[in-house]
């Protein structure tokens, strides 16, 4: 059997790889075909229809997003009866959608939007006949518009097919038609976990992200408040897309210029804190292997994945590790730390902290991150809300000239970069716990066995003889479910350490990041943090010099009593109204 199918598509011949899709075949050519319920990294659905086009011999239009192709297959995607079918489909979809475009948070960069501007769709013939649906905000992270669903039928996908949750339903028939959580419930009622994967995937704005930016703006025009901003590694590798840049581009330099022209009072690195981070998590690991503590130890950077683990496993947590994430350890160490040595009232702070990811605005909230007195973190921005501020406030991205991280709480190694990347954290650890436990360090540096997209993965890591940890890394919530139910069998497989990331790919595909249809854009970002790692002075987390300081001056040493009142935490089972699972 042969690797190739010939076709033609619209008069173009074309050599196809055997299994292919129509809609794959026709982008080897350059040909576009229009799609709603097609993406990258889901299962092909056909429900939409509007990427129909003619086969030669076929009975009816077939989409292309599901129909294979076949050897001496004849297509055409754009003649007349296509097009008029084409645009017959996106009027109706028009027809039962709100007209509130100008203002709507997807407007210019709604795929609903685009695809009637490239048919040139002009006028809808249709009268609006749809029941108003009122918009769902009881989530503290995303909010649902019902009335702008278009039953594409993603979010229900990607839920239920690559976060192993399914939160999402169809329901209802007809014009009555709607995709919703069990019960007609708010999303904050259900056991969603905050991580924004749905918003990612929704092709208009019936889901978003609930927006802080009204927020940040009043703290930074308060003249009583000294406004404060760390910025996690995953967002310097995203931010300048909404501005035309590529996947991947590293923005540091003016990502921290924008944010000072904005107003922040100080720009501040969260791979800080993610040293900090591995200091505390890599000793709390070896003293629980040296003293027969709970293993495996999970990593609980991830706020998706511990809203899942609470509500899904929690006779699990006490594998958790009692570390809080970087986003927290910042802010702690900021209304602590940095305010005594800079002489700051911690009351006037306003930590705000820029994100990929959906689920850090419900960890801000939580009441055990507040052991200073005080909210470790005030308030939560993505990368997206971001780039929002940064056109509001009229600033040209690409002419700001590059400026460094204020210091003391500014410098972070290349191990604090490779956070946002799936096995970023592991490797980080293992950079630092190699040390520690041999004295020596690891070379080379890099963790290559613990790299990669596959959703669950292994690796043994031999101490020079002293000790060999078997470690796996899990991304995607799916993944994370197969874990658990190994851990609850009994780790079969004898794993010391685990990492464990609620999204795709890890932090650079956060919920919170910019919205992105090619499906290179997770590897691309991933391969940035990477190369920014390797291009950094500091590469250990250990060999950090303000984290080295921060210990001679005020925690002592890690896991110190008083690390531990600032710096660790505990987590508990949470209960909502419903349980998909």
């Amino acid at each position: 059997m042969s690797d190739t199918v010939n076709l033609t598509i619209d008069g173009q011949k074309v050599a196809a790889p055997a299994g292919s899709t129509i809609l794959e075949a026709a982008k080897l050519v350059g040909i576009n075909i229009p799609t709603l319920c097609h993406h990258p990294l889901l299962r092909p659905d056909g429900a939409c229809r509007v990427c129909v086009c003619k086969v030669t011999k076929a009975r009816a239009f077939m989409p292309a997003c599901i129909t294979k192709v076949s050897e001496g297959m004849e297509v055409f995607t754009n003649d007349p009866e296509v097009l008029e079918v084409r645009e017959n489909i996106v009027e109706l979809l028009l027809a039962n959608h709100p007209k509130d475009c100008l203002s709507c948070a997807r407007s210019g960069n709604c795929e609903l939007q685009t695809v009637a501007n490239n048919l040139g769709i002009r006028r809808v013939r249709y009268d609006y006949n749809h029941q108003m649906v009122e918009k769902d905000e009881s989530n503290p992270c995303i909010v649902r518009e019902p009335a702008k669903c278009i039953l594409c039928g993603r979010c229900v996908r990607m839920c239920a097919e690559v976060q192993g949750v399914s939160i999402y339903s169809f329901a209802y028939r007809g014009l009555n038609a709607r995709v919703t959580p069990a019960f007609n419930l708010g999303l904050g009622e259900v056991s969603c976990t905050f991580c924004g994967q749905c918003r990612k995937v929704c092709p208009t704005g019936a889901i978003t992200i609930k927006s802080d930016i009204s927020r940040a703006w009043q703290a930074l025009r308060d003249p009583e408040k000294i406004v404060m901003v760390q910025t996690a590694p995953s967002v310097r590798v995203a931010i300048s897309e909404p501005f035309g840049g590529k996947p991947g581009d590293i923005a540091t330099g003016q990502m921290v210029s924008a944010l000072r022209r904005i107003g922040f009072d100080k720009v501040f690195d969260t791979n800080w804190s993610a040293d900090l981070t591995i200091l505390e998590e890599g000793h709390e690991l070896i003293n629980r292997v040296k003293n027969s503590g709970r293993l495996p130890m999970i990593t609980s950077c991830s706020p998706g994945w511990i809203n899942f683990i609470e509500l899904y496993y929690p006779e699990l947590l006490p594998h958790l590790s009692t570390a809080k994430s970087p986003q927290s350890m910042f802010g702690a160490m900021l209304k602590t730390y940095y305010a005594q040595k800079q002489g700051i009232d911690p009351s006037k702070i306003v930590s705000v902290s820029i994100m990929p990811c959906t689920a850090k605005k419900f960890e801000a909230r939580r009441r055990e991150l507040s052991a200073s007195g005080y909210a470790d973190t005030d308030i939560v921005l993505t990368t997206t809300e971001l780039a929002q501020m940064i056109k509001e406030a009229n600033i040209n991205f690409f002419a700001l000239p590059e400026e460094d991280f204020d210091p003391i709480m500014g410098l972070g190694s290349g191990a604090g970069t490779i956070f946002g990347a799936t096995g970023g954290v592991m490797e980080a650890a293992v950079r630092t716990a190699y040390k520690v436990i041999t004295g020596e360090e690891m070379e080379p540096v890099e963790l290559e066995a613990v790299r990669g997209m596959e959703g669950i993965r292994e690796a043994e890591v031999d101490f020079k003889g002293i000790l060999k940890l078997k470690v796996a890394i899990a991304h995607g919530l799916a993944n994370a479910r197969k874990v658990c139910e190994m851990i609850r069998e009994g780790n079969p497989r004898g794993w010391n350490f685990i990492e464990i990331m609620a999204c795709p790919g890890g932090c650079i595909n956060g919920g919170g990041q910019p919205i992105s249809l090619e499906a290179d854009t997770p590897r691309l970002r991933i391969e940035a943090l990477y190369r920014d790692d390797r291009n950094l002075p500091v590469r250990r987390s250990h060999d950090n010099p303000e984290i080295k300081a921060l210990y001679e001056e005020f925690l002592g040493e890690p896991n110190s009593h008083k690390a531990h009142e600032l710096l660790h935490t505990r987590y508990y089972q949470q209960y909502r109204s419903c349980k998909s699972k």
